[in-house]
């Protein structure tokens, strides 16, 4: 993949978790309170439906398990154990914890992609996790275990559909078509739980469905567009660096929006992020990764990708 390509890939594949952190205002100050898992369906099953309106396209046969998979880590699994550490870890201590994100997709990458991880990929995350760190802890947080446990599981989560998505590459089937289907097939996966843990759904409020639609369309069917194309163009190891973005960006709307004011502990937690995400990009360009046979795909691709039509030898009009 040439240079330009790449930075343009990198700058779009960001706007997912700069979109992902506005969700926290969102969820705190115009969703239903105390119903997580009402939440998580209320942000993917809409929007993915209306992509599968709008692109009318289903799944090739021989990826169908695949998107399923995908599917159930990335939206159905993933939502709900965020949510629920969102409503018990305060202050964004759920964003902390899901900065281990790039190291667990470090570790995973050497067994599934056969990357080896390297010490400066493994010293930028440490990095980043200090750095969300002390964006988001304050000496009044606390640590519920079952908060704790839904945003390891949260984390682990992401991490696996980001190796197991660059494992498999892009499927012959256009972007909005593949985020539609991960949308609907995780929301339908919330569903049932919704109903049995939370019961009936609450009249909404018109607070609630504006909510739900900015959610839905910008924080989810626009943000995991991006992410998915990323995240079968981009390397695993670079790409996951990019989630540290979202909970800089939850700070600084609270700061902005809510009126929290920010310490200089917090300020140099969000630099040392800047360092953690710019030096992820960095060591996932390294030889060692780019003569690893994880990336045999891109390689094979490499005519198509530096076609002028698009990335992954799709046309442009496709994604």
């Amino acid at each position: 993949m040439s240079n330009q390509i790449r930075i343009v890939a990198t700058l779009q594949t960001a706007l997912a978790p700069l979109l992902w952190g506005t969700n926290y205002w969102i969820v705190t100050e115009l969703l239903p309170p105390g119903r997580p898992l009402l939440a998580a369906a209320g942000r993917a099953l809409p929007a993915g439906l209306l992509l599968v309106a709008l692109t009318r396209r289903l799944p090739p046969a021989d990826w169908r398990l695949r998107v399923a998979v995908l599917a159930s880590l990335n939206i159905g699994l993933f939502f709900v154990l965020l949510f629920i550490s969102a409503e018990r870890l305060p202050g964004g201590v759920a964003a902390a914890m899901g900065a281990v994100g790039p190291i667990l997709v470090l570790l995973l990458g050497w067994p599934v992609l056969g990357l080896s991880p390297t010490w400066s990929g493994l010293a930028a995350g440490v990095v980043g996790v200090a750095g969300v760190s002390a964006l988001v802890l304050g000496p009044a947080a606390s640590l519920d275990a079952v908060g704790v446990a839904a945003a390891t599981g949260a984390a682990a989560s992401m991490a696996i559909a980001t190796v197991l998505g660059r494992r498999w590459g892009r499927p012959p089937l256009p972007l909005l078509a593949l985020t539609a289907w991960q949308l609907v097939l995780g929301g339908l996966l919330i569903v049932p739980f919704a109903i049995i843990f939370e019961g009936a759904p609450p009249l909404p409020t018109g607070r609630n469905l504006a909510g739900f639609a900015v959610m839905g369309l910008l924080g989810t069917a626009l943000a995991h567009a991006l992410w998915f194309r990323g995240v079968t163009v981009l390397p695993a190891s670079a790409i996951t660096f990019l989630a540290l973005l979202s909970p800089v960006v939850a700070t600084a709307l609270g700061w902005a929006a809510l009126g929290q004011s920010l310490s200089p502990l917090q300020l140099g937690g969000a630099a040392l992020v800047a360092v953690a995400v710019v030096a992820g990009q960095r060591a996932a360009r390294s030889p060692a990764l780019r003569s690893s046979v994880a990336f045999g795909w891109a390689r094979r691709n490499v005519s198509a990708v530096r076609s002028p039509s698009g990335i992954g030898g799709r046309n442009v009009s496709e994604r």
